[in-house]
């Protein structure tokens, strides 16, 4: 693009936020959910092909959550100096590659490797988002509108539902590895739209200021890996035998927090982090709410099918309620002002869906069963929609990218949780005992999620300023 097509379009769009922008917006932050969905339906027909127990291709799913978790605030930090064009086509590029080894993928190892591909891949898409927004806004002197928040909360949770149903539809017509294949063509239209749409400077202007690179904290993202890796990989084996890897975490963390404290310009300030309580509540909000909807995603699906006693299919027809609902329940709030109402609907929908589970059996009628969905459709489009929108008004303006991938890194953090919790408390078969000591650790971190947010002063004056139409200066 050149620099008279930009002013040119600057001048016809200087009035509001850049619609042409969306389109890529919203396929890049899509591209992470529909891979993470998708699979599920693959992973039988993928150990059957190689002749994997499913302890083995379980890794496919663990592969991308850990990159994901891992690579987000990395490329979002990268977003935050150069902008989100650049790294916006060098990741969906990376999808594209990583559809082709998938398809071609001749073993479980090189599938896996695919997924890791596809994990750092889908980094920039929500960050890079996030960014856009930011600048729009400081383009125009005007808030983001809430209908494009509103629309990346709607597509992501969309996914939710399509992915699954259109993984069987391509394994039906071309087997496992279209499943893969479809990240092709994906990658090739997000790549043409951000190539055509996205502006060529950067976001923050952090690049414009002179040496760029200097502003990479190359020994600070590299003890954060070690700290976050570690633990994801404990969380996701609780037995003893992995003794070793919080004592990793504990070390990479004291590193890291030493380099960041001395580096002229941090990967993560902490500093500036630890200042930013009201921010550092929504990291924690983030957790405890990912803890309950992956629990209730892992441990009540399993509890359908070995505990009641439903088909796969039919144990996946009942969670569609919970996702319906929840794009019902963002797209009603999406537009209205304020962050506080949105999070206190999310925790009271959390504690009555929990405590709903406790009262289930598996002489329960399946109508309860659809309840539950219905009702945990509440927190699931408020809470994603409300946490979006927490992080865009309170993290830094010069580090919007860093701060939403961080997000996503304490959701996937939470996710972890909950699987381990739903293995704990099931052990080898999901029970209805075992499926109500899981919702007592749900309701538990509802409970914490509602008290982290009615003692958070700091959710009216973030209310009232955005009842004001005012954006974090």
């Amino acid at each position: 693009m050149t620099d008279q097509t930009t002013a040119a379009r600057g001048d016809t769009r200087k009035a509001g936020f850049d619609r042409r922008l969306v389109p890529p917006m919203m396929l890049g932050s899509v591209l992470n959910p529909i891979n993470s969905t998708i699979i599920a339906v693959a992973l039988v027909p993928i150990g059957a092909a190689f002749g994997a127990p499913p302890s083995e291709t379980a890794w496919l799913v663990s592969a991308l959550y850990l990159a994901t978790a891992l690579g987000q605030p990395i490329v979002g930090r990268l977003i935050d100096i150069f902008g989100p064009r650049r790294l916006f086509l060098l990741s969906t590029s990376l999808v594209g590659v990583a559809g082709i080894v998938g398809a071609l993928a001749p073993d479980l190892g090189v599938l896996i490797a695919a997924r890791v591909l596809l994990g750092f891949g889908t980094c920039a898409g929500y960050p890079a988002a996030m960014a856009l927004l930011r600048s729009e806004a400081k383009r125009t002197g005007q808030d983001s509108p809430a209908g494009v928040l509103t629309a990346l909360a709607v597509a992501n949770q969309t996914i939710a539902v399509v992915g699954p149903l259109l993984g069987g539809l391509l394994i039906g017509l071309g087997g496992w590895r279209s499943t893969f294949a479809l990240n092709i063509p994906l990658s090739a239209v997000a790549v043409t739209l951000g190539a055509l749409r996205l502006p060529e400077q950067p976001s923050t202007g952090a690049a414009a200021r002179g040496r760029p690179a200097a502003q990479i904290d190359l020994p600070g993202m590299a003890l954060f890996a070690a700290m976050l890796f570690s633990l994801l990989l404990f969380l996701m084996n609780l037995h003893a035998g992995s003794w070793y890897l919080p004592v990793i975490t504990l070390a990479a963390g004291a590193g890291f927090t030493v380099r960041e404290l001395r580096a002229e310009t941090p990967f993560i300030d902490l500093r500036v982090l630890g200042g930013n309580a009201p921010l550092l509540a929504t990291y924690g909000r983030a957790l405890v709410a990912y803890v309950v909807s992956y629990a209730f995603l892992y441990g009540f699906t399993q509890w359908t099918e070995e505990g009641y006693g439903l088909s796969p299919f039919h144990a996946g027809l009942v969670q569609i309620p919970m996702f319906l609902v929840g794009i019902a329940v963002s797209v009603s709030v999406g537009r209205r002002s304020g962050v506080l109402g949105k999070l206190l609907l999310g925790a009271i929908g959390q504690i009555a869906a929990c405590a709903l589970m406790l009262t289930l059996t598996a002489g329960s009628p399946v109508w309860m069963l659809v309840l539950l969905a219905v009702v945990f459709g509440v927190p699931q489009g408020s809470n994603s929609l409300a946490l979006q929108n927490s992080v865009y008004f309170q993290a830094d303006p010069q580090r919007t990218a860093s701060s939403a991938g961080l997000l996503r890194t304490f959701a996937y953090v939470g996710s972890m949780i909950a699987s381990s919790a739903t293995a704990a408390s099931f052990g080898r078969r999901a029970g209805t005992s075992g499926m109500h000591h899981l919702a007592w650790i749900m309701l538990a971190a509802g409970v914490l999620y509602l008290l982290i947010t009615v003692f958070d002063r700091s959710l009216r004056r973030l209310s009232a300023d955005r009842a004001e139409g005012t954006p974090k200066a």
